[in-house]
């Protein structure tokens, strides 16, 4: 009978040393990954965390718990770690250990697993929260909804994962101001982002076709400016549904959405376009343009000739009575100020703008107009005085036209042009390239099986394949800062169409921000398939399936 027990206990000794995991299905790639011999099993596994974390840190860490528990009915109990370090060794420990450790990089993390514990090191809260992300993509994917499914087995390789960004700045854009998105749809794509480690939130809130965001000082900008008259229906530019649309974010909403982004180790960027693309103000206050107006709050897409008149000082007044709101709402380093698309024929024939130049003694020559000079006068102006407020901005690339003063970061969308150009300069960049990064253009030439989109063609490959450095040597590469993919929403009106063009050339786009260096299409590709769309399609989220 003993030979018999002894057997049994060596024979599951066997199966727990066995290798279990050859790779790992986690989107971005870690950093560095190595196998070992064995499973541990977290089913029922207490949890314990060391002093010194955030409250939303241990938020976090209890719902991955509550979570399992929903799937396994078996409780994960959560318990401070009294006497335990980052130095302690996992063979003294039991359980699932979260444990500070200052050595870690920021946002960086390093998971150990073995047969009796799990031990994850992170130096701050993005570093937990992103190392829960990669536990939940190594479990069945019931971890995401609470549901058990059959076959689910509740053990995680043996493993040791040292991971850490590439780029601090991981940016996703979206545009609620051609089509307006509700609390709850812009909090599901926060969602989604924070599930691969995406840490900004580009918030695009002022345009021609609608001013979406409340500001105290000046009401009408919502009450007037947050609705258009119609919308142009498909491509054509002559058409008019006749439908009034529209909708704003009230700053306690705003806030709101400040504070759900936190908790997900994400910082909201908001946009004030400005000098252009301002029709909507203008609409609510028409004395703020070149002409007075009358305006009205565009029903179409596209450029609009009409933008602020930047001979007043009445504007600039109204300018930063914005930003000082902007500022208390949003505690992000930067205010994203556009200045793209902006026109200067109001400028060229508006006395007060070309009274302005005169004063400045601004002139044209071969590199720059005297208007596009008096735009990097707006430019220098507004960075002036939200340096005072402890702020930076960020701007399209149109900013580099002229003269730019130091200090401005640079949003390169036209292609890489942009930021090429800032990273030689000795300014920082953001890489945006349409060429891309713009995910409301086509993911294949089908317009049949494709949904109306604003054209282009951008398939998975394409926005997988950008380097982010060509171009540049090791001191111009110091200036790339960061990757973004934007989302503009012209010919997109809904959450499953807004969806539908995210998902899933989000995840190629976070394979460039996290882990370049460690990108592989063809085992992106099969990660995608078998693991990630079955996510998506837990969640309900409107994908679009990939096929070669």
């Amino acid at each position: 009978m003993k030979k018999i027990l002894l057997l049994t206990t060596i024979f599951i000794a066997s199966l727990a040393c066995a290798k279990t995991e050859t790779k790992l299905n986690v989107v971005p790639m870690p950093q560095e990954v190595s196998f070992q011999k064995g499973s541990f099993r977290i089913k029922g596994a207490n949890f314990n965390y060391t002093s010194g974390l955030e409250d939303r840190t241990i938020n976090a860490i209890t719902a991955l718990s509550d979570d399992l528990y929903a799937c396994t009915t078996k409780s994960n109990s959560m318990a401070a770690a009294n006497g335990v370090s980052a130095s302690t060794p996992i063979s003294a420990l039991k359980g699932v250990f979260f444990i500070k450790d200052a050595s870690q990089k920021p946002e960086g993390y390093s998971i150990e697993i073995a047969p009796k514990a799990i031990k994850v090191l992170a130096s701050d809260h993005n570093g937990f929260f992103y190392a829960i992300q990669t536990l939940r993509q190594m479990l069945p994917i019931s971890i995401y909804n609470g549901k058990a499914q059959k076959g689910d087995k509740w053990y995680l390789p043996c493993c040791k994962i040292n991971d850490y960004p590439a780029f601090a700045y991981r940016g996703m854009h979206l545009d609620c101001c051609r089509h307006f998105f509700s609390l709850d749809e812009v909090k599901k794509y926060l969602d989604i982002m924070a599930m691969y480690k995406i840490n900004r939130f580009h918030w695009h809130l002022t345009e021609d076709q609608g001013w979406r965001m409340e500001i105290k000082a000046f009401p009408k900008l919502t009450e007037v400016g947050a609705y258009r008259n119609g919308t142009m229906i498909g491509k054509d530019f002559s058409s008019n549904d006749g439908i009034r649309y529209g909708g704003y974010y009230t700053q306690e909403q705003l806030k709101e959405i400040v504070d759900y982004a936190w908790q997900k180790g994400i910082t909201v960027i908001p946009e004030i376009d400005l000098p252009g693309h301002m029709v909507a103000a203008l609409t609510a206050y028409p004395e703020l343009g070149c002409t007075g107006g009358p305006y009205e709050v565009w029903t179409r897409w596209g450029i609009s000739d009409d933008v602020l008149c930047v001979g007043k000082e009445s504007t600039f007044d109204f300018l930063e009575k914005v930003l000082d709101e902007m500022c208390e709402i949003f505690p992000s380093e930067y205010i994203h100020i556009g200045g793209d698309e902006c026109p200067k024929v109001r400028w060229e024939t508006c006395p007060r703008c070309q009274a302005k130049i005169k004063e400045l003694g601004l002139v044209s020559d071969s590199k720059a107009t005297k208007e596009q000079r008096l735009q990097n006068y707006v430019t220098a102006r507004v960075q002036k005085y939200l340096e005072s407020k402890g702020r930076k901005i960020i701007g399209w690339d149109e900013i580099l036209e002229g003269d730019l003063e130091p200090g401005a970061t640079i949003m390169s969308w036209r292609g890489a042009k942009g930021g090429i150009e800032a990273a030689k300069k000795g300014m920082d960049a953001i890489m945006t390239p349409n060429s891309h990064f713009y995910l409301d253009y086509l993911q294949s030439q089908d317009l049949v099986k494709e949904p109306l989109s604003i054209g282009g063609d951008l398939p998975l490959e394409k926005t997988y394949s950008f380097e982010p450095y060509e171009g540049l040597n090791a001191d111009e590469q110091k200036h790339i800062i960061g990757i973004q993919a934007n989302l503009w929403t012209e010919y997109i009106a809904t959450p499953e169409h807004l969806e539908y063009m995210l998902l899933p050339r989000m995840l190629a786009l976070t394979e460039s921000q996290w882990n370049p260096s460690g990108k592989d299409f063809d085992r992106f590709t099969a990660d995608l398939k078998a693991h990630q769309e079955p996510i998506f399609k837990l969640l309900g989220y409107n994908y679009r399936e990939y096929d070669k």
